[in-house]
């Protein structure tokens, strides 16, 4: 249909309705940030939220591709839809009335839009109508099955809805069209009746079976969910997808769910209408269902507009086929949860039950106590993969280790890869804690090629030639292993001679890190240092030391040859005045390095003494050459991670 031109009126109406948060959640997973939100951009790819939405602005911006504007404008470049078409949908999202500047074309403009308002009526109507039969003779045995099988109080019964569909064929089709006078048209456009296939006519869609109406977020009954009463197959039927309802992008229960997934910061989501219910009889009132498919995109951005912490429990049966539900029902939000954009959890409850079954014989408590313990989904996919598996044989321990590394080259954030890397091995080590540095390293090895954001303990040389190192070295700068400690080093003695109140600091580092100075020209004049303070028994009162610099240059009249390489330190010129200015940092900076350095010679040194050791031969040494290049490994690790100080504050 071609669109009138809209009021102004209607457009300013849309704007102050339609929540720029309510209205990005629909296609981006934000997260809370001081008073705004950040995610993904979903104009550019990135790794890292340099989206932002302000909902005090009602604006968004992102910071990488400097998209911006507001809720209207989000929903056109993401669409690449016109302005009319935007504002009326938001328009019809939030109830807005339509006004054209063009009154004749105002009727056929209103005409289009009552058919939804028409939809809403007609089965808000169904709905009354299945819950009156539910109380007459013919719905006593859907009524008994939900006081006797699944123990519904009456305000439970009321509060959902629920009612019951009569046996025969038309009983809805004659309520609605003799009696109530609905066009047959908007019945069928609703999901409730289907024309014959021959002589004619209309049958009703459910017939004897209990129905369960699904409602949108604002609780207007959408659809209907129905089930059989008796051995008909399916067990459940659900409304064709209609101008209203859309299972993918559906969730039961969302409209009773939402203030307590706000207020408790966290969604509980079941398989089953009945397994919701019962959630919510018993308290729990941040439940919701799935429907029966797979989580889609668009359902789990619809419950994390309603959690700061995006967190989501899954909550279906332990059997095969719960296992299988959940697996299903991960579906496509696994990359999210890959990402960390997700904090997704798993909760199997036991003995096989469902949470309607689990609630029959245990208190709220107890569930909220298994929902609070529940798994985190990787932690679950890890106790899938080993269940039932016997390490011990060759085979299991291949096929085993071969889907943990598939697994974690998943992983997108290097910490938590790092993590699971380490929890993995100690399961694959069977309690042999010797063996868990092996096991590691075997992960490590498979996991590198695919992982490129790793963050592995970088050899110096690769990282210092090239891209960053773990003091983030630029690759123009200080190419070498050995230039880099020159400058280091030096910079640290330049520090010490001519910044008394750092000299106790510096001595302190050295000697809680056990470091020593790499290059001979250093070593030498340390040791005088160390000589001159030693001698005038000050080493305790570093700080109050006298002369230092004119003492250790009269030591060094008679050492012609060595003056020559450390000459330079002890004078003092603009550039090194600016360096030496920041000496708290500077100094860590440069025993950072150092240390980074030692690291490296030693872990190189015991590797190569490992690989070249016969485990047969000599196991123990085998063991102690492992075990000491690892050690230095994990070092490396840390110091990677902690990237407290850029080298290029040394320069």
């Amino acid at each position: 249909m071609q669109i009138p031109r809209l009021h102004p009126d209607t457009i300013e109406e849309v704007k102050l309705r339609a929540d720029i948060v309510d209205v990005v959640s629909e296609y981006v997973v934000l997260r809370k940030r001081g008073k705004d939100f950040v995610g993904l951009c979903p104009f550019h790819d990135e790794k890292s939220p340099s989206f932002t939405v302000s909902q005090t602005k009602q604006m968004y911006y992102c910071f990488g591709c400097q998209a911006g504007g507001n809720a209207i404008k989000f929903v056109m470049e993401l669409g690449k839809r016109s302005f009319a078409d935007v504002v009326l949908d938001l328009a019809r999202r939030y109830q807005v009335p339509i006004q054209t500047l063009e009154p004749e074309q105002r009727q056929e403009l209103q005409r289009q839009l009552s058919l939804r308002e028409q939809l809403y009526e007609v089965l808000a109507s169904s709905a009354q109508f299945y819950q009156h039969a539910l109380r007459q003779s013919q719905g006593q045995k859907a009524l008994q099955y939900l006081q006797s099988n699944r123990q519904l109080k009456e305000e439970t019964i009321q509060q959902f809805g629920l009612g019951y569909a009569p046996a025969g064929w038309e009983t809805l089709y004659r309520y609605l069209v003799d009696d109530k006078h609905y066009p047959v048209q908007i019945l069928e456009k609703a999901g409730l009746i289907k024309p014959r296939r021959e002589g004619g006519g209309y049958y009703d869609v459910f017939r004897d079976r209990l129905m369960i109406p699904i409602r949108d977020v604002q609780g207007r009954v959408i659809a209907f969910g129905g089930r059989t009463l008796t051995d008909e197959q399916p067990k459940y039927l659900n409304s064709p997808e209609t101008e209203l309802f859309s299972k993918g992008k559906t969730l039961f229960a969302l409209d009773r769910a939402k203030d307590g997934i706000s207020k408790l910061d966290r969604a509980v989501v079941v398989e089953g209408y009945f397994d919701a219910i019962a959630l919510h009889a018993a308290g729990i009132n941040n439940a919701v269902a799935s429907l029966g498919t797979a989580l889609s995109l668009e359902q789990v951005r619809l419950i994390l507009r309603y959690t700061e912490s995006k967190q989501l429990v899954l909550n279906f049966d332990a059997d095969k086929a719960g296992i299988n539900a959940a697996e299903r029902a991960i579906g496509e939000i696994a990359e999210l949860a890959y990402k960390g954009e997700v904090q997704l959890k798993i909760l199997n409850l036991p003995d096989g039950k469902d949470a309607d079954e689990y609630l029959h014989s245990h208190t709220p408590e107890d569930y909220g106590e298994l929902l609070k313990n529940a798994p985190l989904w990787l932690d679950w996919q890890i106790q899938q993969i080993i269940q039932d598996r016997d390490l011990k044989q060759a085979t299991d321990f291949q096929q085993v280790t071969q889907q943990i590394v598939k697994l974690l080259k998943n992983i997108a954030n290097s910490d938590t890869r790092n993590y699971y890397v380490s929890y993995c091995a100690e399961i694959l080590s069977l309690g042999d804690t010797r063996l868990i540095p092996l096991r590691v390293e075997n992960l490590l090895t498979q996991i590198a090629p695919a992982a490129a954001t790793y963050s592995k303990p970088v050899s110096a040389k690769k990282a210092w030639g090239g891209g960053k190192s773990p003091l983030s070295i630029p690759n123009s700068s200080l190419p070498t292993e050995r230039s880099l400690l020159e400058h280091a080093e030096a910079l640290l003695l330049r520090i010490y001679l001519h910044c008394p109140e750092q000299r106790q600091m510096i001595v302190d580092e050295l000697e809680e890190r056990d470091l020593q100075f790499s290059l001979s020209h250093h070593r030498f004049l340390w040791q005088q240092i160390l000589e001159v303070s030693s001698g005038d028994g000050e080493t305790e009162n570093l700080a109050s030391l006298p002369n230092l610099i004119s003492r250790l240059q009269d030591r060094f009249l008679e050492f012609d040859s060595e003056i020559g390489l450390i000459s330079h330190l002890f004078h003092v010129d603009e550039k090194n005045q600016k360096e030496i200015l920041r000496t708290g940092q500077v100094v860590q900076a440069a025993i950072a390095c150092m240390d980074l350095v030692m690291l490296e010679k030693r872990y190189r040194h015991f590797l190569e003494l490992w690989q070249q050791t016969d485990p047969e031969a000599e196991p123990e040494r085998y063991e102690y050459y492992y075990q000491a290049f690892y050690t230095e490994k994990i070092k490396l690790q840390q110091i990677d991670r902690q990237r407290l100080f850029s080298i290029t504050e040394l320069l």
